[in-house]
């Protein structure tokens, strides 16, 4: 569906009303973490970690628990946040690997430069525009010729072995006698950038550093900023601080990320908070990229882990913070009702903005911003529909997952390429997809099974009907 006129509208609407928006056009910073749970900020339920920084920031702000990411996988969700678009439009649909592996999964090597950047239309109407963090749509392993990351409308950049540019990559000490060993995945060998080595425990701390630096130049200008801050925690392998090792158990360790993540953030949300024109203009954003890996995170009540259509791989905890942008009595809220996604943050963010969509793009994210800023708790009106990675039909022990997936209302379904063994759960009733009752159903099962192969079948293909599942069981 097209959203481009109702986006132009909401954003005339916006310009004149400025219903809780502040009078200058707002920052806008999203942080995008890396293979986190559901339930893994403790204002979500972790009790082992105490998140304090971005609990300051939700009890502050608002919590969103029915937000999705629009794949269970880094890249294509990245591609969704990114441009607004379901990512099978642009031929990523799994984690971008060596040039062979993206050619044996029917996958792009990377993102074309014409997809509808998110960032380029805010950089288009006088933006600073930052990234720093994890990549990962096009540079790394063997590719090295992928377009840089300000290529896509970034004025400045510093990732990791996941992308091209300026790049921090990992030393990783297990406090164990031995030397360090180079975490690369090849992109020490790729060139384009300059590479600074760091200890794996500082990684998310250089990037929160050059953040800062990025936040102080835009304001030193005068000018609005729109700043990706996307860790490569707390994605594996998991290298702590020394101090948080405890028993070195995998979701130990875990933890211990977890809990340096929240602290390295918390100086770039510190800089924001006490200084008063960005405490009153700027809008944080904080999501989780898929569900956790398994023996890691946590997905709260939610079946299923990272790679799966089930809920646990594609809801993400959501916290929205900005004092001058949210009501006050809108703060604290914690929304259990609105249904919506990343592909719908593009155009409810451009609306914020008051930043008219790029010419002739097409959204499939619809424009929200009332209630991203707390001023309603509607859903989107069409479905969220979902395809797996295509090398992703058996993961963690499970010989068969589904292969598409879609949410309506109170509805999901589940099921394979050719519409068989449907799965049919009632969320409302069943959050955790314990009860399959498409049986009882078949109205409700015919109606979204139809509407979903019908988009599956209007998507550019992948090879997940014809690909070899050479990594059963196995992390990415």
């Amino acid at each position: 569906m097209i959203y481009k006129l109702a986006l132009a509208a909401l954003t005339l609407m916006f310009a004149l009303v400025g219903d809780g928006i502040a009078a200058d056009r707002p920052n806008i910073v999203l942080v995008f973490i890396d293979d986190m749970g559901w339930g893994d900020f403790s204002c979500f339920g972790n009790e082992v970690v105490e998140t304090q920084n971005i609990d300051r920031l939700a009890a502050e702000g608002i919590r969103f628990e029915q937000f999705y990411v629009n794949s269970p996988i880094c890249s294509p969700s990245r591609v969704a946040i990114s441009t607004g678009q379901y990512p099978q439009r642009w031929r990523i649909t799994s984690y971008l690997n060596n040039r062979q592996s993206n050619i044996q999964r029917g996958m792009a090597q990377w993102l074309d430069p014409a997809a509808p950047m998110l960032a380029r239309a805010l950089h288009e109407a006088g933006y600073a525009t930052g990234h720093f963090g994890k990549w990962h749509m096009g540079g790394q392993r063997d590719v090295g010729e992928a377009p840089l990351i300000t290529d896509y409308g970034f004025d400045t950049s510093l990732t990791n072995f996941e992308g091209l540019g300026p790049r921090v990559l990992a030393l990783k000490d297990a406090y164990d006698g031995k030397p360090p060993q180079k975490h690369t995945l090849g992109s020490d060998k790729l060139g384009r950038g300059e590479i600074t080595w760091q200890d794996r425990s500082l990684v998310t701390e250089s990037f929160t550093a050059a953040a800062v630096d990025f936040v102080r130049q835009a304001a030193a200008n005068g000018q609005p900023f729109y700043l990706n801050v996307w860790p490569d925690d707390v994605h594996s392998p998991f290298f702590p601080p020394e101090a948080r090792r405890g028993d070195g158990a995998k979701r130990t360790l875990y933890h211990g990320v977890l809990d340096t993540m929240d602290e390295q953030l918390g100086v770039l949300f510190d800089l924001i908070r006490n200084t008063e024109s960005l405490r009153t203009n700027t809008l944080i954003l904080i999501c989780s990229d898929n569900g956790p890996e398994q023996g890691a995170g946590s997905a709260g009540p939610f079946r299923g882990h990272k790679t799966m259509l089930y809920e646990g791989g594609i809801r993400s905890s959501l916290v929205a913070w900005g004092p001058g942008l949210i009501s006050a009595d809108r703060r604290g809220l914690v929304n259990q009702t609105s249904a919506f996604a990343a592909i719908d943050l593009v155009p409810s963010l451009l609306a914020i903005a008051k930043v008219a969509a790029p010419a002739d793009t097409e959204f499939d994210g619809e424009p929200l911003p009332d209630v991203v800023l707390g001023n309603s708790q509607a859903s989107r009106s069409e479905p969220l529909y979902f395809r797996r990675p295509p090398d992703r039909d058996a993961f963690y022990g499970v010989d068969d997952l589904p292969d598409l997936a879609v949410r309506a209302g109170k509805w999901k379904l589940l099921c394979e390429y050719d519409g068989t063994q449907v799965e049919l759960y009632d969320l409302l009733s069943d959050r955790g997809e314990t009860q399959n009752i498409a049986e009882q159903h078949t109205d409700v099962v015919a109606r979204l099974k139809g509407s979903l192969l019908q988009w599956h079948q209007a998507m550019p293909p992948d090879n997940g009907a014809t690909y070899v599942n050479r990594h059963r069981g196995k992390s990415k």
